[in-house]
């Protein structure tokens, strides 16, 4: 599966898995929003990055909120 969320203060997509009720955390990619031109987008875009904020550092992921 995968996501929007803001890695690091950065707009990115990030890819996971989800095992036993918990997220596995798989990479991420950071990307430009202006890449995105649909409305969908843009709502997923808007939507994700208020809900995910994380913090990536010597490897490992940690929710930020």
């Amino acid at each position: 599966m995968w996501s929007f969320a803001l890695v690091n203060n950065k707009l990115a997509e990030v890819f996971f898995e989800r095992k036993k009720g918990k997220n596995i955390f798989l990479g991420h990619a950071y990307v430009k929003e202006s890449e995105y031109t649909t409305k969908k987008e843009k709502r997923w875009i808007k939507e994700d990055t208020t809900k995910v904020r994380l913090v990536y550092r010597k490897g490992q992921y940690k929710f930020k909120n």
